[in-house]
């Protein structure tokens, strides 16, 4: 009989012993490693798992037959079918079994549960098993909000660069040589409060419709008799996509 350990918030525990581990996840299964030598292995995933906001965990030990069908796999796969005993074999003889999961594919009955027990809840990593040395991620997939010190992450390690000033914008305006940085630097000024129309009117005669394009989105935040003008010209421009961003 293969010996398995499942993590779970505390929460559950008396449910678990009533009832048994439901299934659950997107496999729709028990997930779950070996009791192995390796008290840091068999409970890796505890720091990760409270990541979800549950503060406290035990683990639930359990024993299923050697000749059940299980998947197992590092978490980025999809897992390969296999027998409980081959399975655990597969993680015992892992060169780094951190990452590997088991997804038994049905529930957990009460009789085959062994036992419930209180776990240290600082065993494992986070994010991902390599993380530890690597600069930490803070987009919102990666960094859910209310983790620990999630806000002094976002502010250590920005996602996006700042974006740039009117006048930093203006400035590439004047200094592009190519096409890209113009377009880039117009739908940057559509974002930014209404300005000098003058900035930008010598765009209208370009012959790469792409820009035009760009040049119509912007004068969206222009005022005054020069950027009606502009977007009436526009408006009739042969580049469809132009005509319609113009009239918008």
């Amino acid at each position: 009989m293969a010996l398995l350990v499942h993590l779970t918030p505390e929460k559950n525990a008396r449910r678990i012993r009533r009832a048994g581990i439901a299934v659950s996840g997107y496999r729709r299964g028990v997930f779950c490693l070996p009791v192995m030598p390796s008290y840091v292995l068999s409970h890796q995933w505890l720091r990760e798992l409270r990541r979800g906001g549950q503060r406290l965990f035990v683990a639930v030990d359990f024993r299923i037959p050697d000749d059940e069908t299980v998947l197992v796999g590092h978490y980025r796969d999809a897992g390969a079918e296999m027998t409980a005993a081959e399975a655990v074999s597969v993680i015992m003889r892992a060169e780094d079994a951190r990452g590997y999961e088991i997804v038994v594919p049905r529930a957990i009955a009460p009789a085959e549960l062994h036992r419930v027990r209180h776990v240290r809840q600082v065993t494992g990593w986070r994010y991902r098993p390599d993380a530890h040395g690597r600069q930490p991620c803070a987009c919102p997939a990666c960094l859910g909000r209310g983790e620990f010190k999630a806000a002094d992450l976002r502010r250590r390690y920005p996602i996006d660069p700042p974006p740039l000033t009117k006048p930093q914008l203006l400035q590439q305006l004047r200094s592009a040589d190519n096409d890209d940085d113009l377009i880039d630097a117009l739908y940057g000024l559509a974002g930014r409060s209404r300005g000098d129309v003058a900035d930008i009117a010598h765009l209208i005669a370009h012959p790469n419709p792409e820009v035009r394009n760009a040049l119509a989105v912007a004068l969206r935040t222009y005022r005054g008799a020069e950027a009606r003008r502009l977007r009436t010209r526009l408006a009739a421009d042969p580049d469809p996509e132009v005509r319609e961003a113009a009239k918008q």
